[in-house]
């Protein structure tokens, strides 16, 4: 089973906290959880929270030991980590663990550990230039979240559920992400390109563009051009471009071909069909297509992605 620490940081939203559980906590591998999930903190006991909340946490760091991911939760008031902290979370990537801040404070803590030197961070825009200035050895990137050889950071709270899901798809593929997304209640991951919004954006049901993306999702094997989007949600391609990217943080066929990506990975994990009819439902084209999107997404094949993530499979006739 696969082994994450969530390392609690005074002061702390309960929000970080809840995340590991909401979503990590849910994943299921058949009938098994998918992960054991530990809190600690470098003092065991009352952990201040925000907003006249606290908790109480039972574990020492040493809780990291063996922890194959180690979340950093909390630091809100983005001080200098404290010394066993920076000491434990050095030692733990050392050994080996991936490093997960679901938070831009978490983003500061690691920053200040020194654990992010050389390496490319998500922050939300509200911060990014106090994080340039104060860690001038970082690039800042407008991304939603980032992998920088396991290291992750991402761009805000809301931002945290897409990078948990996208960790849970790496670890146990498309199926079992899609399964603990659909008990959340929450939409496709975003894509890690997709960029949060500049500022706060209030969308209305009336001009929301969910039913398009619902649309779209039924149309994924199907050639779909932004003038049959802008159609179907009866505005011009120039405002619909701008009011998806408001509501989803990436542009309309970006988004379009993440969902491709998705269904691609499902269908190599639960159907027995050769790679070009995986292509060709997913709407990616060609095998060769699929091929180039999974070099460059993923960083393998279909074909090795496929041995990887194989569930018991269910087979398709094409």
């Amino acid at each position: 089973m696969h082994r994450l620490a969530v390392v609690a940081v005074p002061p702390v939203t309960s929000f970080e906290l809840s995340i590991p559980d909401i979503v990590f906590g849910q994943a299921r591998v058949g009938d098994a959880a998918a992960y054991e999930v530990v809190c600690c903190a470098a003092d065991p006991g009352p952990v201040d929270g925000i907003g006249g909340l606290g908790l109480t946490v039972d574990r020492g760091l040493d809780a990291l030991a063996g922890a194959d991911t180690v979340l950093v939760a909390g630091g809100v008031d983005l001080a200098s980590p404290e010394p066993r902290v920076a000491a434990a979370l050095t030692a733990a990537h050392a050994a080996g663990a991936r490093l997960v801040a679901p938070s831009c404070a978490g983003a500061f803590l690691l920053a200040g550990c020194g654990l992010l030197s050389g390496r490319r961070v998500a922050i939300g825009p509200q911060l990014a230039d106090r994080f340039r200035r104060r860690h001038p050895d970082v690039t800042v990137t407008d991304a939603l979240f980032v992998d920088d050889a396991g290291v992750y950071t991402c761009a805000g709270h809301a931002a945290a559920i897409d990078l948990c899901l996208h960790l849970v798809g790496r670890d146990h593929g498309a199926a079992v992400a899609g399964a603990v997304a659909r008990s959340l209640a929450v939409a496709s991951p975003r894509p890690a390109s997709a960029t949060p919004p500049a500022e706060p954006v209030a969308v209305l049901a009336a001009t929301s563009l969910a039913r398009t993306r619902e649309w779209m999702l039924t149309r994924l094997g199907e050639p779909v051009q932004l003038t049959d989007l802008a159609r179907h949600a009866n505005t011009s391609v120039r405002t619909l471009t701008r009011r998806f990217r408001a509501e989803t943080g990436s542009s309309p066929l970006r988004w379009l071909l993440a969902r491709r990506l998705d269904e691609a990975r499902r269908l190599l994990e639960c159907a027995d069909l050769p790679v070009e009819a995986v292509a060709r439902r997913a709407g990616l084209g060609t095998a060769d297509s699929l091929r180039a999107h999974f070099h460059r997404e993923l960083g393998r094949t279909p074909s090795s992605y496929r041995a990887g993530y194989r569930t018991a499979p269910a087979t398709t006739t094409s």
